[in-house]
């Protein structure tokens, strides 16, 4: 089975976009796929202007190793303003 990681993501979007930004808890196998996961889930409110400034963020948040091999990669709890 492939390792799978939990991302704590803080995120900022500048104003008129979003007041504050979000956080977002992930599980993925690796930065590229935690990115594709929010930007899906999201459905294009951070915008392209935003996604490097995203995959910054991701590189950059807390990051912990899982225990269990079978969890499937999702979004796990996601708060956005």
């Amino acid at each position: 089975m492939t390792q799978k990681f939990l991302y704590v993501v803080d995120h900022y979007v500048p104003f008129p976009a979003s007041e504050y930004g979000g956080l977002w808890n992930v599980i993925a196998v690796d930065d590229e796929e935690c990115f594709e996961l929010i930007v899906a889930e999201d459905n294009g409110n951070f915008n392209q202007p935003h996604y490097n400034k995203l995959r910054e963020n991701i590189e950059k948040s807390y990051t912990y190793a899982l225990a269990e091999d079978n969890l499937e990669s999702c979004i796990v709890e996601s708060f956005t303003t």
